[in-house]
């Protein structure tokens, strides 16, 4: 086990709901959230939750770095992503409040997110919580955009109502049983774009 798993490991059993997973994401479903963004594209790609930065990595395989913001609201892993990963920039607070934190250090978006990418664990959160975090990426994301999430569950982890709610539609991108537990991501996109 690496020193980034051992660490993972500690601050989930601090805090188990809000780390959601024993270990960080592993190469597997790192390698397809990554695929779920367009790599030519020219609009920023923010992540949310980026742990010890197993999603970052594969998203840097990808994109160049002045496309990627990353949002860690635990002190340890925002830390260790500003050390590992010097050449993006690395916002430490809450998906809840994201578009606040976004305009705190002057990227604003105005539709300019293309995609956000998700390692948070929604199925651990309140509604009202994954209701925030929808609300605040979709409020970010220009017409086209695309909110990624993986779920170790067998279905879209966010629950039909609140997708009517939001006008959301769901796309399943695919299963992973390379991972550690197996997961799927899921692509949110606007059931109408806007605009």
């Amino acid at each position: 086990m690496t020193a980034n798993h051992w660490l993972f490991f500690r601050r989930w059993i601090r805090n188990p709901l809000k780390i959601g997973a024993v270990m960080p994401s592993g190469r597997s479903l790192s390698g397809a959230m990554a695929r779920a963004v367009d790599p030519d594209g020219d609009g920023l790609v923010v992540e949310l939750g980026g742990g010890t930065g197993s999603i970052t990595t594969a998203l840097l395989e990808r994109i160049p770095e002045d496309r990627l913001i990353v949002v860690e609201r635990d002190p340890t892993f925002h830390a260790l992503l500003t050390e590992r990963f010097p050449g993006i920039r690395v916002l430490k607070g809450e998906a809840t409040a994201l578009t606040g934190l976004m305009t705190e250090h002057g990227l604003t978006g105005n539709g300019g997110v293309a995609a956000v990418v998700s390692g948070l664990p929604l199925l651990s959160m309140t509604r009202s919580q994954q209701e925030a975090i929808l609300k605040e990426s979709f409020a970010l994301l220009r017409p086209d955009g695309a909110y990624i999430q993986f779920t170790y569950g067998p279905k879209v982890p966010v629950p039909d109502r609140l997708r009517k709610s939001l006008g959301l539609k769901a796309t399943n991108l695919g299963h992973t049983t390379n991972n550690v537990p197996p997961a799927t991501v899921w692509k949110l996109e606007r059931a109408t774009p806007k605009g």
